[in-house]
């Protein structure tokens, strides 16, 4: 059956929210590339996300003509953690249902994003009849073991995620490590769940300039090698593991550190509140490379491609990363990626092709990487040029076609009940 008109779900990621704060990144950035490819292949989408702002409208089409981000009164007006928005989840679903049932709308498929948006999605197939596909971005029983927590009482998203396993049509992973996770910790039959990555826009990470040219723009002498990380500011992330790296470096390339930069993308700089980036912010001093490092703050994608093309490689050391959409835009920018071997990245970054692979939480093999790279600059220019040409393997187009499919099988079959 084709697709004509979808419903795309997400409750606390709004594709037009600005980049780079607390909880806005590869979501936020999937779902407005995904709609607009949609929207070029005349398909009609709405997408409903809730309305945080009294400024913004009712409905917002900068995506496209047949692309329509639709903002829905849930809760205050306020910018709410994903952690608070549970108890308005029924308030939400609400005013989506009244907003289908106001226009007159049916829709041939629902797409849902995150535990919270699933939730949603689950009790919208009850009201329309119709199947939806839903994809996690990160799993809660993961983020868990990294993080070595456990809740008091039962954990409401991991019994919601595991819900929305026993509902959903099909289930997307980004990469087979979620897949593998998702039969693992979720008993997911392996049928259910088709494995496709998010794509990358390469003509927007395509700038244009040589190294040396945006690094004169961000300032930074054209003489030196730098070093990028880009995402958002928090443990996970292990930022902290890069600047344990660079205090390596002082004892073993000290030649190397001193014509080095390192820039840090994501985060305010300037907000005391936020404990993570004051703890980076003091370790980069207690480590004596506070000089070396800069805490440039959150960008917007437009920016983005400057810094890639400044940067001799992209770090993400990160302890769990579902699929990695900064590494991919990073070598959609012709960088190689030094990376963690965990979730996604795995499969992304090819070891000693496009970039390096270390152990999580590894400064020491960071660092052993880095000097590689910074002492055979032929060998990251070759391993750049091999990321780039990944990259073009991740075109929106090609992950649109293939989401296609899968929307066209469950709008064709009888609807998958719990």
């Amino acid at each position: 059956m084709p697709i004509g008109r979808i419903a795309l779900i997400s409750v606390h990621a709004s594709p037009l929210a600005p980049m780079g704060g607390a909880k806005t990144g590869g979501m936020n950035v999937y779902i407005h590339e995904l709609a607009r490819e949609f929207g070029r292949r005349g398909i009609a989408v709405d997408i409903f996300t809730r309305r945080a702002a009294s400024a913004e409208p009712a409905i917002d089409t900068a995506l496209g003509d047949t692309v329509r981000v639709i903002y829905l009164d849930a809760g205050p007006r306020l910018p709410l953690a994903p952690a608070e928005l549970s108890p308005y989840l029924r308030d939400f679903s609400a005013a989506l249902l009244a907003f289908a049932r106001d226009a007159g709308i049916q829709y041939d498929i629902m797409y849902s994003h995150y535990w919270l948006s699933g939730w949603v999605a689950m009790r919208l197939k009850r009201a329309w009849g119709i199947g939806f596909a839903h994809m996690y971005h990160t799993l809660g029983q993961m983020k868990k073991r990294i993080a070595e927590v456990s809740p008091n009482g039962p954990d409401h998203r991991v019994t919601t995620e595991k819900a929305i396993v026993q509902a959903a049509d099909r289930i997307i992973a980004a990469t087979p490590a979620e897949q593998a996770q998702l039969r693992w910790l979720y008993r997911a039959a392996r049928k259910q769940i088709a494995v496709i990555p998010p794509g990358v826009n390469a003509e927007r990470f395509h700038s244009g300039l040589t190294a040396a040219q945006a690094r004169a723009q961000l300032g930074i002498a054209v003489d030196r090698n730098m070093l990028l990380f880009v995402g958002r500011i928090e443990a996970l992330k292990a930022v902290d593991t890069i600047l344990e790296a660079l205090h390596v470096l002082r004892e073993r390339a000290p030649e190397l550190l001193a014509k080095l930069h390192f820039m840090i993308v994501g985060g305010d700089p300037e907000n005391r509140r936020d404990q993570e980036m004051r703890r980076l912010q003091s370790l980069s001093v207690t480590l004596g490379i506070e000089a070396l490092v800069s805490f440039v703050g959150a960008k917007e994608q437009s920016e983005l491609s400057l810094y890639y093309a400044a940067a001799t490689a992209v770090v993400m050391p990160s302890d769990y990363e579902s699929f990695g959409m900064v590494a991919l835009e990073a070598m959609a920018s012709g960088r190689p990626v030094v990376a963690s071997q965990v979730g996604g990245l795995q499969y992304l970054v090819r070891d000693r092709e496009s970039g390096f692979l270390v152990p999580a939480r590894a400064p020491i093999s960071l660092a052993d990487c880095i000097i590689d790279l910074l002492r055979d600059p032929a060998r990251a220019a070759e391993m750049g040029a091999k990321a780039l040409g990944i990259a073009r393997e991740y075109s929106w187009t090609r992950i649109a076609e293939r989401l296609l499919t899968v929307f066209e099988e469950i709008a064709s079959q009888p609807l998958h009940n719990s």
